[in-house]
């Protein structure tokens, strides 16, 4: 079979008004639709056949000033896109951030990057997603620490009084994170109960960057009805999400719906005004 031929093949396929046919078409054009939105999200994200996003389920990074419909932090939710990480430059801290008033690196209403992980490095616990405020170095020699966002050089403890640290002594470096909402996190990870230990890279699942507004909503929603939480009282997540995101998100279903339907409509009486002339 030659290429003219293929080509011939490819036109009747694509033109065809058999509507097995039709449907088999639509299906494929759709695969292949997904298929480079996926490939593109690993391209970007770097997370190659792995999950380049996250819905978020929780208040703990949210801002109380957000405005209506809360663009631009990060809230229950959303869904946000992971980068891969790979060495701790890759990530710059809250503490680097404010020094310089970059606002190159001015993510979510804060200064710093917000980065994903897991306790301890455990895959069988829920990914926590928080500001990282500044690196800690371990001398482990020396048994000193370093972190040189806040002037701490070869102390024997940290104490760090805007995060709650007071003599803090861990065993290894790595990062010092925090929730943006002063509500439900006043202090650090380390101090708060979620995390006793710094972050190290390797706990990492990415650092955030760009995000879906509203749309992680349909995951919780789905994941709370997999889970079973709805009916064994268990942690509803869907109900974090504010009633304002909500909103948004039937807002742009129904705008979503509305175009295919319009055009449909428009169509149909285009067709239905058209004169008819004999042949």
């Amino acid at each position: 079979m030659n290429l003219k031929s293929i080509r011939g093949l490819f036109v009747r396929f694509w033109k065809t008004e058999d509507e097995k046919i039709s449907l088999l078409r639509d299906v494929f054009v759709a695969l292949i639709a997904v298929l480079i939105i996926i490939a593109f999200l690993w391209a970007y994200t770097g997370q190659w056949f792995g999950t380049p996003m996250v819905a978020i389920e929780s208040g703990s990074m949210e801002h109380p000033d957000s405005p209506f419909g809360r663009l631009g932090t990060i809230d229950a939710g959303d869904m946000v896109l992971l980068v891969k990480v790979t060495q701790k430059d890759d990530i710059i801290t809250h503490g680097e951030a404010v020094a310089t008033q970059d606002y190159t690196y001015h993510f979510y209403g804060d200064f710093g990057d917000v980065i994903v992980y897991r306790k301890d490095g455990d895959p069988s616990k829920d990914q926590i997603i928080h500001r990282a405020m500044c690196w800690l170095e371990y001398h482990e020699a020396y048994g000193t620490y370093t972190v040189e966002e806040y002037g701490i050089m070869n102390e024997t403890s940290v104490t760090i009084v805007s995060l709650g640290l007071n003599a803090y002594r861990p065993t290894h470096s790595g990062f010092i994170t925090q929730g943006d909402n002063p509500h439900t996190n006043p202090t650090c990870d380390q101090v708060g109960g979620i995390c006793r230990d710094p972050i190290k890279l390797s706990w990492i699942s990415g650092k955030a960057r760009s995000e879906l507004p509203w749309i992680g909503t349909i995951n919780l929603f789905f994941n709370d009805l997999v889970t079973g939480n709805f009916w064994e009282r268990g942690e509803v997540t869907v109900t974090n999400v504010h009633p304002d995101s909500i909103a948004c998100l039937v807002l742009l279903i129904t705008l979503l719906i509305s175009i295919p339907i319009s055009l449909d409509i428009y169509d149909y009486y285009r067709t239905k005004n058209k004169p008819y002339i004999p042949r």
